[in-house]
């Protein structure tokens, strides 16, 4: 407890000075990138580190035989979507909803089973909609593949409550809430301090 008061001392001091504390250098946007290939972009970039502690929350430290993975590399995003072909709704009303945003990327991820690492890489297929309090993850479909490619992927499967589709939930809940630093605000910061 007194860590913590020295700290709020600290900051206090800092800021009453005039100098900014490490606190203050740190201060995020509030908002989000509302330009979904900047948006998807930053949130690759986090998804990894995102991912990875929403997996270690779900283990079970009692088992005594666990499979688990760590996501190492989340890759770069394609935008292209893929028209979703014939017997496709066509509403006839004057107002439509705006169709999701459709994005595809892959994740580099490590297995560990009975001792051994295995690598697999995973292609998802993400849909992302804009809403009045920012962008939300729809649905996210997924599959797995061997790295390096040895064998075809699985067939797709809804993922959309794995553990990537809830990083995502989480990095843009952040994001919203102006937790999510961004190469933005820390470019920002460096011509500041050089400045």
């Amino acid at each position: 407890m007194g860590w913590w008061i020295a700290g709020a001392v600290w900051l206090g001091l800092g800021w009453a000075a005039g100098v900014p504390s490490q606190a203050a250098s740190t201060t995020l946007s509030s908002t989000c990138p509302s330009d979904v290939k900047i948006l998807t972009t930053e949130l690759l970039r986090d998804l990894p580190s995102y991912a990875n502690r929403i997996s270690q929350r779900a283990r079970r430290l009692s088992r005594t035989a666990d499979v688990y993975s760590y996501v190492l590399v989340a890759g770069h995003p394609e935008f292209a979507p893929l028209t979703l072909g014939p017997g496709e709704y066509i509403s006839d009303a004057a107002v439509v909803a705006p169709e999701p945003i459709q994005v595809f990327f892959t994740t580099l991820e490590r297995q560990y089973t009975l001792g051994k690492a295995f690598e697999l890489q995973q292609y998802h297929w993400l849909f992302l909609t804009q809403t009045a309090s920012g962008w939300r993850l729809a649905m996210m479909f997924s599959q797995i593949g061997s790295y390096p490619a040895r064998i075809p992927p699985t067939p797709p499967r809804d993922s959309s409550n794995g553990v990537i589709a809830q990083a995502i939930r989480t990095w843009l809940g952040d994001c919203r809430a102006g937790a999510v630093r961004t190469p933005r605000q820390e470019s920002g910061e460096r011509r500041q301090s050089s400045g």
